[in-house]
Parts: C-alpha cells; structure tokens; sequence
C-alpha cells in the first residue's frame, strides 16, 4: 500500500510541474510535450530498480527450509504407508 501512495504522489507531482511548464512556456512546447514520455520511461526504470532490489535483499530461511525438509519426509513415510513406491527419486 505504501508503494502505491508513494508512485500516485510522484504522478501527481509531475503532473502538476508538467501542466505548469505548459501554462508559464518556460520551456520550449516541443521539449514540454516529450516530459510524459520521459516520466513512463523513469517510472519503468525505477519498477525494474525496485525488483532488483527486492531480489538482491530477498531473505532466506534456514528454519523454514528445515521444517520443509522433515514435511516431506513424513509426507513420503505417509505415501510409503499407503503403497506408494519412491524408489527413482
């Protein structure tokens, strides 16, 4: 929820500069027109900067792959009890 705030701020924000550019013509219309462009441009790098970050920061969990390790032994000494045969894998 938070990302959300955080990106509709910024479009507003640059929406706001960018309607403001276009009233006062501080900037050439040529070079004003192209700002949205620039900004769905930034938005996707920033997106692609976050999910590497994300995946760089990504947490591992030796407990949690412990207690995966003894659920599945027991799930296969449950099948084994049932007749099913694990002797290729």
């Amino acid at each position: 929820m938070k990302h959300i705030v955080k990106i509709l701020t910024l479009v507003m924000a640059i929406t706001t500069l960018w309607i403001g550019l276009l009233q006062t013509s501080m900037i050439p219309s040529s070079h004003t027109w192209l700002l949205p462009i620039y900004f769905v441009v930034s938005l996707g790098c920033y997106g692609l900067l976050m999910v590497g970050v994300g995946l760089m920061n990504f947490p591992t969990c030796p407990q949690e792959a412990l207690l995966l390790q003894k659920d599945i032994i027991e799930a296969k000494e449950y099948l084994n009890q049932k007749g099913v045969d694990f002797s290729s894998t």
